[in-house]
């Protein structure tokens, strides 16, 4: 029976190592082609092949573009995340324009309510309608519901606060990679709350804390 037992286990392992290596380099390949498809969503026209530099922010990891065209800057994006999704990660796509205003943003990845948070993703959704041509550094990074800027979605709250996290921190790079200083906005509280491991880079704000009946259901609230 071990022998058996051992046998079985074996080859269930090498099946699930054959399956790594045949999906690995089509599932990188993938990865890819949807950020360079989100730098074209997110940045305005440029030559050759943004800068790519990894960085961590709030010990976070994140990725700064610099696009450049005839040698100059046009445009940055930042490859952002926060952990204080309704569903954990959300990570994002920003696009600045070398004056700090954000051009666009694209969500990149996200496991939030059907009908809720995934509207996140949506085109002219009211979050992406708050931040497109402003610079996020004359705003207050917050939902309305929380004395912020920034209208949230319908019945997705925490999927809201977890977007602003994820631009604040996106603008606090943008900022320090091109040697502006990051206003107190962008360092304040964004609303996000904290995921379990603390390092979601966001402090909520004094507020009515929300019970686990709001949170689940579908509520979002």
């Amino acid at each position: 029976m071990v022998a058996v037992l051992f046998t079985i286990t074996l080859l269930a392992s090498a099946g699930v190592g054959a399956v790594q290596l045949i999906t690995e380099k089509p599932i990188a390949q993938a990865r890819a082609a949807a950020t360079r498809e989100a730098l074209l969503q997110v940045l305005p026209p440029f030559e050759g092949e943004p800068i790519a530099e990894e960085m961590t922010e709030d010990e976070l990891p994140v990725k700064l573009y610099t696009a450049s065209a005839a040698g100059v800057p046009v445009g940055y994006a930042v490859e952002t995340m926060t952990k204080s999704g309704f569903n954990g990660l959300v990570r994002l796509m920003v696009g600045f324009a070398p004056t700090g205003e954000v051009l666009n943003i694209r969500v990149v990845e996200q496991a939030e309510t059907p009908g809720l948070g995934t509207k996140m993703a949506d085109e002219e959704n009211p979050l992406l309608r708050s931040f497109v041509g402003r610079d996020p550094g004359r705003m207050t990074l917050r939902v309305a519901k929380d004395g912020g800027d920034v209208e949230a979605l319908t019945a997705a709250t925490i999927s809201s606060r977890a977007y602003v996290d994820a631009v604040a921190r996106a603008y606090r790079v943008f900022c320090r990679a091109t040697g502006a200083a990051v206003p107190e906005a962008a360092e304040a509280v964004s609303g996000a709350t904290r995921g379990a491991d603390g390092t979601s880079g966001a402090t909520a704000p004094a507020q009515t804390p929300e019970t686990d009946a709001e949170q689940k259901g579908g509520s979002n609230e």
